[in-house]
């Protein structure tokens, strides 16, 4: 074969090889594929990890910001992940706090605290300087933590007190001839707040693919309330089972409803109790001040 022929080959084959490329690269995905890449992308949470995004005209921020990133990635091993990815479930997944940015955060808190602590410690005396750093160290670590934690603590009381009213108005829906479904849309488009937006965090995955069942499930798997969990696990088996919903509604409401009325009685007859040591310490030394004091000042003065 000469070597004008094995160049002309060649050249054929670059040539088909763009064009398999390009007619591969232009040809439009099928409807499955079109599926399974937005179910994809939905399954990545907020929380998972993604690139910083470069503000316009800034040189330095995104540098530093990766640094910081890869310094707390190293600082925060695999488990501490797994928590703080679950305590953001709890807290709702703010979008202004995703998982990489409280890792930044644990890392800039500890950074600043040790600095803190070692200048105190320096302050105080040469030998504390160490033990104070390692101490602002910890403490900047751990504080993003408590906050997310304590987000997510004050999310799911909030879930777990209007549950009550969530469940009397899906059984208002189901009642007037709504299925399940369109009861649980009218209660996430009408009602605001946590529970809402859980509903409505299910009725979206339904809508992309996701059966019923295994969107109660995740919503069980983010929430800490254990009324909740017990109401998605008696729906999930009325599905599997056939059994109507509109009774169980009706009765996980009036249990709610009981369940209400008992948590407040038991906050009123705690109020005693808590009241007994400011009464103790704060009250009962300032009357005896007011009572004896007149009397004290007088027996001063006899002597």
């Amino acid at each position: 074969m000469t070597a004008p022929l094995l160049i002309a080959v060649a050249t054929l084959a670059a040539v088909l090889s763009v064009a398999f490329v390009a007619a591969a690269a232009t040809i439009p995905p099928s409807r499955r594929q079109r599926m399974l890449r937005i179910l994809h992308s939905f399954d990545r949470s907020r929380n998972a990890p993604r690139a910083v995004q470069q503000p316009l005209g800034g040189r330095l921020r995104p540098p530093v910001v990766w640094a910081i990133q890869r310094a707390g990635n190293l600082v925060t091993p695999a488990p501490v992940r797994n928590r703080i990815s679950r305590h953001l479930d709890y807290a709702g997944n703010p979008k202004d706090w995703p998982l990489d940015r409280v890792i930044r955060g644990r890392m800039v808190g500890g950074v600043v605290l040790a600095v803190f602590g070692y200048v105190i410690g320096q302050g105080v005396a040469l030998k504390w300087a160490l033990p104070a750093t390692a101490l602002g160290l910890l403490a900047g670590l751990h504080i993003p933590d408590l906050l997310v934690y304590n987000a997510g603590t004050k999310r799911q009381q909030e879930i777990m007190l209007s549950l009550p009213d969530v469940l009397d108005a899906m059984v208002i829906g189901v009642e007037s001839g709504l299925g399940l479904d369109a009861a649980m849309a009218q209660v996430a488009q009408l009602l605001r707040g946590p529970m809402p937006d859980e509903i409505n965090r299910v009725l979206q995955e339904m809508r992309l693919g996701v059966s019923r069942t295994a969107a109660l499930r995740a919503l069980t798997r983010r929430t800490t309330v254990r009324d909740l969990k017990t109401l998605t696990t008696a729906l999930v088996q009325a599905g599997e089972l056939g059994i109507s919903m509109a009774g169980i509604l009706r009765e996980h409401a009036a249990d709610q409803r009981i369940r209400r009325r008992q948590r407040a009685e038991e906050q009123a007859q705690k109020v005693t109790v808590k009241l007994l040591f400011p009464v103790l310490f704060c009250l009962f030394p300032v009357i005896f001040i007011v009572v004896m004091g007149p009397a004290a000042i007088k027996i001063i003065g006899g002597f």
